[in-house]
């Protein structure tokens, strides 16, 4: 349990640590694509999320290859989205008025199914048995 734990908290930061450097990456190169109310011009949310699913995959992953070691669930991708919606919402919603709606709602809708794919491509493959080596 604890593993699991660990795991979703490291998708969790991992995806935050990624946003967090692109958002102040895309304003130090491109500062004219925000407006000072918080908006950002298409190409740049377009960016943004392109780079959400992408950094939402990474996160399902790293959880399910921290925290499920032997390979048999797919829960901490899917808690590690969760956490990620719980997260984006009220951020989301804080810029409801800023940014359009074909935003906010893909950005929303991805995170849970992109991390949860992630978790499923993360876990270590099944172990079969050996079998004899002929002699």
């Amino acid at each position: 349990m604890f593993r699991k734990i660990l795991g979703i908290i490291a998708g969790y930061a991992a995806w935050s640590v990624l946003w967090l450097a692109l958002g102040s990456s895309a304003q130090a190169v491109s500062p004219g694509s925000f407006g000072e109310d918080g908006s950002a011009s298409a190409g740049i949310l377009l960016v943004f999320l392109a780079a959400s699913v992408v950094f939402s995959l990474f996160a399902g992953w790293l959880a399910a290859r921290v925290g499920n070691p032997a390979g048999v669930s797919r829960a901490p991708g899917l808690w590690t989205g969760l956490l990620l919606l719980a997260t984006g919402l009220p951020i989301q919603l804080g810029s409801w008025d800023a940014m359009p709606l074909w935003y906010h709602l893909p950005f929303l809708a991805l995170l849970v199914p992109a991390a949860y794919l992630g978790g499923s491509i993360g876990r270590a493959p099944a172990r079969s048995p050996r079998a004899p080596v002929p002699a």
